[in-house]
């Protein structure tokens, strides 16, 4: 409960026994009085609720933007890890790759031509 809220709904209580009061004595202007510090209560109570759930859902707020900002650090840190994974894969594979064509020239040499020759074939216009 906050400032707002105590002194709206203490306001309104005494409106309520201004206003008793008032009728008691027979004081019109008394249960005026008491009737606005009623409402006047009421109002102050209902901002120190609103205020109250307005700074709750501020608080909310930050502690999701420090999960966002926390989960996505997490992630970017993963995919970096992905990426060196990969970097050393293909690096592995690469080597692989001129290894066998140095050991095999004749097979890489008629592979290679053969792959030309496919592309040529598929590239060339129709006419």
């Amino acid at each position: 409960m906050n400032r707002d809220q105590f002194r709206g709904a203490s306001r309104h209580l005494k409106g309520r026994a201004e206003t008793a009061l008032g009728g008691v004595i027979g004081d019109p202007a008394r249960q005026i009085r008491g009737a606005v510090n009623q409402v006047a209560g009421g109002a102050q109570y209902a901002y120190g609720r609103a205020r109250d759930r307005a700074e709750d859902l501020a608080d909310d707020g930050r502690h999701l933007a420090r999960e966002v900002r926390d989960r996505a650090g997490n992630l970017i840190e993963d995919g970096r890890d992905f990426a060196r994974q990969a970097r050393k894969r293909g690096q592995t594979y690469g080597r692989q790759a001129v290894r066998y064509a140095d050991d095999n020239r004749t097979s890489a040499i008629l592979g290679l031509a053969a792959v030309a020759f496919a592309v040529g074939w598929l590239a060339r216009s129709k006419r």
